[in-house]
């Protein structure tokens, strides 16, 4: 983990419940969670309290000073939004939640603010910027390359040399043959065997995946 700070986790869905179990293992204090859904205000998950939202600034302000953040939402435009509002309202960048089972290269790239579960394997020199979401079992084989706001799906593979772009989402158990480039925004629905570059903002799906 790159932080001792506690960490107040935004969402407090299945991410924001895997975040928690891969902070608790690493001896890291979670201080609350903060999500936009209001019945969920009050709520305890795991002994730790949803106590507001994550626009709510009386909890905000404890975030860069005292405490650390992590955004544990899978839609990745209210991800975006919940990201962006961190630099510009804290000028922080969330922290990563890396669960201790995953491998990662010490050659490998990481920037801030992933997720990376359980059983994820990240190869030789790949590259995962920031605020990307890798799910169980993922694996990016060598020289990967993601963009910002990608995520993998559990058991998915990423061929070597493959090109992710931002915001992608690669579903569970597809496979990114080597050296394949996926658009930005483009979705590869899961199970699905890409061989060829998938365009920006499209979904494929099949064996061998086409445009639907």
């Amino acid at each position: 983990m790159d932080h001792l700070n506690p960490v107040i986790i935004l969402g407090a869905s299945g991410m924001g419940k895997a975040a928690l179990d891969i902070f608790k293992s690493q001896d890291i204090i979670v201080y609350c969670f903060l999500d936009a859904d209001e019945e969920l205000h009050g709520a305890e998950i795991g002994e730790i309290s949803v106590m507001g939202s994550p626009e709510d600034g009386g909890f905000l302000k404890h975030i860069g000073k005292k405490c650390d953040a992590f955004v544990a939402i899978e839609d990745h435009d209210t991800r975006q939004k919940v990201v962006k509002m961190l630099k510009e309202r804290r000028k922080v960048m969330p922290v990563n939640a890396i669960h201790k089972d995953a491998s990662i290269s010490e050659s490998a790239f990481l920037g801030y603010g992933n997720f990376i579960n359980a059983g994820a394997r990240i190869g030789y020199d790949a590259k995962v910027p920031e605020n990307c979401i890798i799910h169980s079992n993922a694996v990016l084989e060598h020289n990967v390359i993601l963009d910002d706001f990608v995520s993998i799906g559990s058991g998915a593979i990423i061929g070597s040399g493959a090109k992710i772009g931002k915001g992608a989402f690669i579903g569970s158990g597809a496979i990114i043959s080597s050296n394949v480039i996926v658009g930005e925004n483009a979705k590869v629905a899961p199970g699905s065997l890409v061989m060829t570059e998938v365009k920006a903002n499209t979904t494929v799906f099949g064996m061998p995946a086409k445009e639907i």
